[in-house]
Parts: C-alpha cells; sequence; structure tokens
C-alpha cells in the first residue's frame, strides 16, 4: 500500500545534500535538512512511546520556533492529528479547545504550564509537554532519548492531518478537520500555481497557528526543499535586510503596510525578490499601487480559508493573465469556485452572490458536528463558505464582504457573537453589537455598541479592560461606545449596517 502521509512527501522532497541548510533564523541558528529529519524522528519516536489511540490529537500553544515547526511535522510523521492554537488564546478559549478535541497531549509554554496544565488534566489528557523558543522544554529534554530513525506511519489521503478552529458567527468554534489528501492537493497545485524553483528561499515572518504561515509557507518551502529564512516575529527592519538574501515572501496586508513605511523599501531593496504574496485579509487598493510603483513589484493577492486552504489565486505566469488589484484572481487548477443567489440559482457575471466550492482541498467536515457539517454543505456537494463575492467578465473572482458579519482584523478572523456574549455576561449590560469598521493599519477592527439595563452606570473602558482578561488581543474591541438604544429593523433585529455606516470614520484620517 502506497503512503499518503503527507510528512512522506514532504521528507521525499528534501535535497539530495542533506547537510545544505534548511532554515536559517533571525538569531543566527542555522538548521540543516538532516536536522529536521533527525529531530521529528525523535519526537515522533516519543509520540509513538506514548502508546496514544488511533487519530490522537496534539494541541500545541507555544510561541513560533523551529521546534514548534518540528513538532508539527513530528505530529504527521507519527500519524497523528496537529491542532495548533493562536498564542494569544486564553483560559476560557484554551478550556473549550481541550473539551472540545480531547487531545491525548497538549504542548505548552512554560510560563503557562500552570494553568494549562490545570485544564488538560481536568479534562482527562493524560500528556502535558513544555517547549519553549528557546530550544527548552520538556518536550525536547524527553525526546533526546529517543532514537533518530523514524519510518513514517502509513496514512490514507482521507486520514485527518489537522483540526483548524475556526470560530463560528453564532457562538462556538467549530473544528475545521483536514485531512493529509487535503493539504497535499493543495500544495502540489501551489508549487505549480507560483512557479517555485530551484534556489528559492522564502522569508518565513507569519505566525504557524494560521493556515498561511503553517500550511501555505511551510510546505511550500518543504516541498520544493527551499532555504526558509525564519523569523519568530514580524519586524520589517529584519525583513528589509533579509529581502536581499530571498526569492520569496508571504504575508498579511498589515505587513505590506508596515514594510512601505521604511524609507529604505526601493527596487534596489527587493532585486532578488521574485514574488511578494498576500492573503488572509483584504489588500487595499493603495498598499498594492503604492507596492508596486516603489519595487516594481506587482504583489499576487489570493484567498482561502481555514476549511479550504487555498482557492484561488492571481496568475504568477503573465501569459495566464494579470495580477489585478482588489481581485483574488482565479480559481486555482482543481478547484470549483461558483456563485450562487439567495435561491441556489448561479449568478450572472458581476452579480454579487454567496461562495461555493469543491475540491480536493476542500475539509472532511466539522469536528463532532454533524449537523453543522451537513448544513453546510450543498445537497450536491459544494461547501458554502459564507463569504460573498463576484465574477468578473474576464474570471477574476472579486470577494466583497462575508456573510455573517466576520471581521477580519490583521488577517485574524474575529467573530462578532462570540466578543458580543462575553460583553452580555458582564454586569449591568442589557445587550451589545460588535460591529468591524475601516483600520489603516489592521485592514479591520471591532467596536463594540453597548446599551446598559436599567439603573446601571457602564463604563466603556472598564468592558474594554474586562474583555483583555479574558479573550486575544487581536478579538478586542478598540473602541467601545455605551448607548441609549441600538437601531433595530422592523423585526427587531440590530442594524448593523448602520452602526458600521456611523462608525466608519472613527480611525481613518480625514483630509
Amino acid at each position: 500500500m502506497s503512503n499518503e502521509n503527507l510528512f512522506a512527501a514532504l521528507r521525499a522532497a528534501f535535497p539530495q545534500d542533506l547537510d545544505a541548510i534548511a532554515v536559517e533564523t533571525d538569531s543566527g541558528l542555522t538548521y540543516s535538512w538532516r536536522d529536521l529529519d533527525r529531530a521529528t524522528a525523535m519526537m515522533a519516536n516519543l509520540l509513538a512511546s506514548l502508546k496514544l489511540p488511533a487519530g490522537a490529537r496534539v494541541a500545541v500553544q507555544v510561541e513560533k520556533s523551529v521546534e514548534a515547526m518540528m513538532l508539527y511535522l513530528a505530529t504527521l510523521r507519527a500519524g497523528y492529528v496537529f491542532l495548533p492554537l493562536n498564542t494569544a488564546y486564553q483560559s476560557a478559549e484554551i478550556e473549550y479547545f481541550i473539551e472540545n478535541a480531547e487531545p491525548s497531549v497538549v504542548v505548552c509554554t512554560s510560563r503557562n504550564f500552570g494553568w494549562v496544565s490545570k485544564i488538560a488534566f481536568k479534562a482527562g489528557t493524560k500528556n502535558v509537554f513544555t517547549l519553549d523558543d528557546d530550544r527548552t522544554g520538556s518536550l525536547l529534554e524527553r525526546a533526546t532519548h529517543c532514537s533518530d530513525k523514524h519510518t513514517p506511519a502509513v496514512k490514507k489521503a482521507d486520514d485527518m492531518a489537522a483540526i483548524l478552529y475556526t470560530s463560528g458567527t453564532t457562538g462556538r468554534s467549530k473544528g475545521a478537520m483536514l485531512t493529509h489528501g487535503n493539504l497535499l492537493s493543495n500544495a502540489k497545485v501551489l508549487k505549480d500555481y507560483w512557479g517555485w524553483k530551484k534556489g528559492d528561499v522564502l522569508i518565513h515572518a507569519l505566525p504557524i497557528f494560521h493556515v498561511h504561515g503553517l500550511f501555505v509557507a511551510l510546505h511550500g518551502a518543504l516541498l520544493n526543499g527551499s532555504k526558509m529564512i525564519w523569523l519568530a516575529k514580524f519586524d520589517p527592519k529584519v525583513v528589509m535586510r533579509k529581502l536581499p538574501e530571498a526569492t520569496v515572501f508571504m504575508g498579511v496586508p498589515t505587513l505590506y503596510v508596515r514594510l512601505l513605511a521604511e524609507p529604505g523599501l526601493n527596487r534596489e531593496s527587493v532585486r532578488n525578490m521574485r514574488l511578494f504574496i498576500a492573503g488572509s485579509a483584504p489588500l487595499l487598493i493603495e498598499t498594492f499601487t503604492e507596492w508596486q510603483e516603489r519595487t516594481g513589484h506587482t504583489i499576487l493577492e489570493r484567498y482561502g480559508m481555514s476549511e479550504t486552504a487555498m482557492l484561488t489565486s492571481n496568475p504568477y505566469d503573465p501569459k495566464q493573465g494579470e495580477r489585478r488589484g482588489g481581485t483574488v484572481g482565479f480559481p486555482l487548477p482543481g478547484v470549483g469556485l461558483r456563485v450562487r443567489d439567495d435561491k441556489g440559482e448561479a449568478c450572472p457575471t458581476g452579480e454579487i452572490g454567496g461562495i461555493e466550492v469543491k475540491g480536493p482541498n476542500v475539509f472532511k467536515g466539522y469536528w463532532r458536528m454533524p449537523e453543522k457539517t451537513k448544513e453546510e454543505f450543498t445537497n450536491d456537494g459544494w461547501f458554502r463558505t459564507g463569504d460573498v463575492g463576484k465574477y468578473d467578465e474576464r474570471g477574476y473572482v472579486t470577494i466583497v464582504g462575508r456573510s455573517k458579519d466576520l471581521i477580519i482584523s490583521g488577517g485574524y478572523n474575529v467573530y462578532p457573537a462570540e466578543i458580543e456574549g462575553y460583553i452580555n455576561e458582564m454586569p449591568g449590560v442589557a445587550e451589545s453589537a460588535l460591529v468591524g469598521v475601516p483600520h489603516p493599519d489592521f485592514g479591520e477592527v471591532g467596536v463594540a455598541v453597548v446599551i446598559a439595563k436599567p439603573g446601571a452606570k457602564l463604563d466603556a473602558d472598564g468592558i474594554v479592560a474586562a474583555l483583555k482578561q479574558k479573550l486575544a488581543n487581536f478579538k478586542i474591541p478598540k473602541r467601545c461606545f455605551v448607548v441609549d438604544e441600538l437601531p433595530r429593523n422592523t423585526m427587531g433585529k440590530v442594524q448593523k449596517n448602520l452602526l458600521r455606516a456611523q462608525h466608519k470614520d472613527l480611525f481613518v484620517k480625514t483630509a
């Protein structure tokens, strides 16, 4: 039986010279391809020694490091399911993920071990390890005693490789189940479509708990046997210093805005670069145009989501068309994308409707939510993305908005219902509404509008401060307003469009 384990395909793409540099960090450390092979083998052997059940989940909330990336690869190699968690998540969120996913292994930073282990052990997790970004922690201590030889577990394309939690707009997060086949098919398509070639070097400046950094960037470099310049955090000055050594850069729009603020960004500074890719949030046309003018490069914008990895992309090859600002390009080879109206009929060119997709990259369903999974797929097997968009006359796709009021702030998804739930539980709060408004740096940020219960006095800053104790920073509203009433339609539903219009200029500089 052939092995369809994603790790086996990535390992097969390692260059012949295993002593060549695979990863160079911003602190000056280098790792060879042999180091990646041996370290992932040791970690995979450690996981195997724990006698975990088939399909066991490994939940990981650690700072970005090469060792954290190796843990992801080791989890695939050992045949288990990787569950990355945003480093900003706080206790209420971690408690939910651990209870819902029931991981057999939890890995956290040493400083969070006290509270994370308490939640994990209470939920029945037997194994909790620590891993820090300075190459320390109990995971590495234990792994050093394991063999550096390991045969990748045999997996079928349809076996689960990862669960990515993507918040529901009407409450709790849903775990999107991605298979080895989903991820490998997408990586192979992107390798061809984006023209990856021998000698490419990737600047990896993205977090690795997110599709963009963990799958798109990492799989791209590994499947091409390409060296990565690994940045623990995005720093525009470090990126500027490293650009002459690299050929590919991937970022969210915020990163491009910050690079444009660097006076040294010009054609000379990017002379060796082949490709700049943007995604995870809409790229403002001003950013797109200014980047072109300053660097001579046209940013390639693409579109994907947790449930599907990448779906569309502007062309890399000019023969396939130009890269058009404000669009996300064409459906990738093998991906079906259609735009439907509320009645399920096809929308004519230029008309806006709901985006539905189909293809080998589309996930298996939501973890332990068969009803939700069924609801999100059409009778003929297409996944309803929840995004709203249109095709133009040349076949380019434009995303014009999101159904369900999703806010994308700095590349991260913020779901108003979740934050409203926390605000509504606060003493004296009668009701709240969270809306997204334009922001020059983050693309969009949340603004909370709150009504007090009769006789109660609310402090807007106090509400924001209380949320900071419970939620990741990117979810915290940038402003909060206490008002007497919320605008409603005749059915009593809050008219968020009016709130958005009212606050749309809060962070926008007016001339």
